[in-house]
């Protein structure tokens, strides 16, 4: 499933969320920081607006894609964003 930002264009980071989820605050917080680093934009999905991913990841959220390649669950640091950023690069 692809994901586009309001510009049209697809997003490189995907946080998928769910509302009233502190680790997904906290989440959102790293994401939009090393997004405003990085220049790379993002989109934030709440599960709960889609069946197919809220069953997917119910009890896993937050969960971390970039470059649609999940790269994380639950917990994750602004090192491992930027390090998956930089993977991406070198691949393409």
């Amino acid at each position: 499933m692809a994901h586009m930002t309001e510009t049209g264009a697809e997003a490189r980071i995907v946080l998928y969320v769910r509302g009233d989820c502190h680790l997904c605050d906290i989440a959102h917080q790293i994401v939009e920081q090393v997004s405003l680093e990085s220049g790379d934009e993002y989109l934030a999905v709440d599960i709960d607006h889609y069946p197919e991913l809220r069953k997917r990841f119910h009890e896993d959220v937050p969960v971390l894609a970039v470059d649609g390649r999940l790269v994380a669950r639950w917990r994750f640091s602004p090192d491992l964003l930027r390090a998956a950023l930089a993977g991406g690069r070198q691949g393409s």
